[in-house]
């Protein structure tokens, strides 16, 4: 009888037991969270347009450093520091006293020159005529004609002199070569100048245009050149070769330029090529030496995948990959190229198609092979997760 008894308590222990686990399997089995939301977008092909942003530095267009081609003294400056000169216009007055004796002198000398060419000019027509009634010898004649040479290349030589003599006294005004803004003068009135000083006496500067000198990686341009013969971008058109400028304090320049050449060597210290656009200046906003950046459109894609950065990561090797929602609704690790940044997108070369879908938020909560919740994040509900995930991080 204490053995039935004691196996009657046995068994209602062990059945006690049995339903409280049931119980608490089904409880964990009600309690079992469902799958993490992952917020998508469809990854889309697009039109886009490779344009480079490149750093640069202005040019003055033309640049003239004006020294005298005389010496003498300054007698006076003939412009405003600062200004606009023309081409032509006299800028400095030297002494030109000595400049206009030189004249005279060259005046008397032609002068002489010529009296002397037409007396042996006389005597050669005598000297043809008597030569025909014996009355002079043929030594005579050739002797007269020789004489009349000699006097005609005096008179050439002292014509050039006297356009020397005009053209030293033409000196004494220094005048712009080239129309532009004009800088400081290095002289003052009573200095002494000397013909082709190493010293300039004032600087101008064409600023409109003006040149602005990019650079860009050569390993960047050969790549691009790369693509383009393969047939993965198209060159684009005139009409889209415009430059457009920034400066400095971000604010984009109101005048488009067009690009004139790019260098056909390396520079060896930086790797890079130098190309030189060319942009209108009317109100003289550029002034040379300023830094500025500058977009330069170079080929179009017409299937191009641009994505948001902050759907990519990067694997310890440096690797770029991204996760995508599988037809399972399982996440799927992708290695991708990001081949270049724009703006707050990577450009894709590979890696991704159109129609995948693609994790920008909660990506902190999955893992590869897990299942999700899909949720697409297009328009209003992709607002409110990023503010979710901002306020999260």
């Amino acid at each position: 009888m204490r053995h039935s008894t004691q196996s009657a308590l046995l068994l209602l222990t062990l059945s006690l037991l049995l339903s409280a686990c049931g119980q608490q399997q089904g409880t964990e089995k009600a309690a079992s969270p469902a799958p993490p939301k992952a917020g998508y977008l469809v990854v889309q092909e697009q039109p886009f347009t490779l344009v480079n942003e490149l750093p640069g530095r202005t040019s003055a267009y033309q640049v003239a450093e004006v020294r005298p081609q005389i010496s003498g003294l300054i007698e006076e400056r003939l412009f405003e520091e600062g200004q606009s000169v023309e081409a032509g216009q006299a800028l400095y007055r030297i002494d030109d006293k000595l400049y206009r004796a030189a004249v005279a002198s060259a005046e008397a000398d032609l002068a002489d020159a010529r009296a002397s060419r037409e007396s042996a000019r006389l005597t050669a027509r005598r000297y043809e005529t008597l030569i025909k009634t014996g009355a002079v010898s043929q030594q005579e004649l050739d002797e007269a004609r020789a004489t009349l040479n000699a006097t005609s290349a005096r008179v050439a030589a002292a014509e050039a002199a006297l356009d020397t003599a005009r053209i030293n006294l033409d000196y004494t005004r220094i005048k712009a070569p080239i129309s532009g803004r004009i800088g400081r003068s290095t002289v003052t009135a009573g200095a002494l100048v000397t013909a082709n000083q190493a010293t300039a006496l004032v600087t101008i500067r064409q600023l409109d245009p003006i040149f602005v000198d990019l650079t860009q990686s050569y390993d960047e341009l050969q790549r691009l050149r790369s693509a383009l013969a393969k047939g993965e971008l198209a060159t684009v058109g005139e009409d889209q070769a415009a430059v457009q400028l920034t400066r400095n304090n971000d604010a984009d320049y109101p005048h488009q330029g067009t690009l004139q050449f790019s260098e056909f060597a390396v520079d060896e210290a930086t790797g890079s090529v130098t190309l030189r656009a060319l942009f209108p200046n009317p109100d003289h906003s550029l002034l040379p030496g300023m830094f500025v950046r500058a977009r330069l459109p170079q080929a179009h894609r017409n299937d191009a995948i641009l994505v948001p950065q902050k759907a990519i990561s990067r694997e310890p090797d440096g690797q770029a990959v991204a996760m995508v929602i599988g037809a399972d609704n399982t996440v799927e690790k992708r290695k991708v190229e990001a081949e270049k940044a724009i703006g707050n997108q990577w450009l894709i070369g590979s890696g991704l198609a159109a129609g995948d879908r693609l994790i920008v938020d909660g990506l902190q909560k999955i893992r590869t092979g897990s299942a999700v919740t899909p949720v697409d994040v297009a328009g209003e509900t992709a607002a409110t997760l990023s503010t979710t995930a901002d306020s999260r991080g």
